[in-house]
């Protein structure tokens, strides 16, 4: 199985750029998808952006589309989230997650489809 450390989170105010990390090790061979989930204080997590690793087509939230990158370095097994024009809603905890299924394009945002997870990095906008 694969495992997830994510990092690069930290403080910024509105306006400001952050690139989140995740560094992958174990079985990666096989990864299917891998994607960034973040979870707001008080709220469920939401899928924001996600990265098919067989024809590398990436999928986002609308609410970050035109912001935030979603890329990958395959020699690094790392995959990263660069963050532009953060907004104080973006503020959340950041999550690396990963999956060995084929998922349909429908539903790979969803959360619940993920079976591997990181720990989590914590993002702060301020206005």
């Amino acid at each position: 199985q694969v495992q997830l450390v994510e990092s690069g989170g930290g403080s910024v105010q509105t306006g400001g750029s952050l690139r989140l990390s995740c560094a992958a090790s174990g079985y990666t061979y096989s990864i299917q998808f891998m994607g960034w989930f973040r979870q707001p204080p008080g709220k469920e997590r939401e899928g924001v952006a996600v990265l098919d690793a067989g024809d590398v087509r990436t999928y986002y939230a609308d609410s970050v589309k035109g912001r935030f990158t979603i890329s990958q370095d395959n020699t690094k097994n790392t995959l990263y989230l660069q963050m532009n024009n953060l907004k104080p809603e973006d503020t959340a905890m950041y999550y690396c997650a990963a999956d060995y299924r084929r998922l349909g394009s429908s539903i790979v945002l969803a959360q619940y489809n993920y079976n591997y997870w990181g720990q989590g990095t914590q993002v702060t906008v301020s206005s």
